[in-house]
């Protein structure tokens, strides 16, 4: 019985089968070694984007008069294709992982400068106010009261941004860098039809992870959100009892 249990999963590889047990079996290392190098490319790559899109989001919003050429040089950039990037980028980093990273922290710029501009620029000026006229300096004031106040509008960015980088992660494959992207390359070019699938089932994955994580970590730096969307319900019953009593007692 194991025997032709073992005869059929090995059937799904010499039948090129899309879902193969056995190729999940005996390439679970390779498997394995693809996804931490796919998640160490794009969790580097989005801090250093959003290290680099901080400041430059600071600086537009003190000096109006860089929005426009900050916003749009790294538009600029993520239109550039991916092969002509790194191309330009290829002489200055040769074939290594840094390539890959520089060219995912530029394109990442994009969402994150806009996306953190705009949380602080909707920061109210009466929280501004109430903050220096309690002595807040201009550091202390942007730690702790504008960052905290932009903290959706950024983590929103931030998680557009992990979710594009997983994606364009694999485009690291042209210089051998890709992660899950190597796998779905060496796939597509001996049409190997389970390791494309699996590695790019297990790229979604990654996003929706991802996602997830960075969905819970905003839910836990932000609690006054939730408080403000359950107190509206909350506020609404009240109305409509209020409204229900003065109409008794007409």
């Amino acid at each position: 019985m194991s025997a032709s249990v073992s005869a059929a999963a090995q059937n799904c590889l010499v039948a090129n089968d899309w879902i193969c047990g056995e190729y999940l079996r005996s390439r679970s290392q390779e498997l394995t070694d693809a996804t931490v190098e796919h998640v160490w490319i794009t969790a580097v790559s989005v801090l250093i984007g959003l290290a680099v899109a901080v400041p430059l989001a600071l600086l537009a919003r003190a000096k109006p008069a860089f929005a426009g050429p900050v916003l749009g040089l790294t538009t600029l950039l993520y239109t550039i294709p991916s092969l002509a990037m790194f191309s330009l980028l290829l002489p200055v980093f040769g074939l290594s992982s840094a390539l890959v990273v520089t060219g995912l922290v530029l394109y990442s710029l994009t969402i994150l400068v806009r996306n953190v501009l705009a949380g602080l620029r909707a920061v109210p000026a009466e929280a501004r106010e109430a903050a220096r006229g309690m002595g807040y300096g201009p550091a202390r004031l942007l730690w702790e009261v504008e960052l905290p106040l932009a903290l959706p509008a950024l983590m929103a960015g931030l998680r557009i941004a992990t979710v594009s980088t997983v994606a364009l992660t694999t485009v690291g494959a042209l210089v051998g860098k890709g992660g899950l992207g190597n796998l779905i390359d060496e796939g597509v070019q001996t049409t190997f039809k389970a390791q494309v699938l699996t590695a790019s089932v297990l790229c979604v994955l990654l996003a929706v992870v991802a996602d997830l994580l960075l969905l819970a970590v905003q839910r836990l730096l932000t609690p006054w959100t939730r408080v403000r969307a359950g107190a509206a319900p909350g506020r609404a019953r009240k109305s409509t009892a209020r409204i229900r009593t003065s109409g008794e007692a007409v």
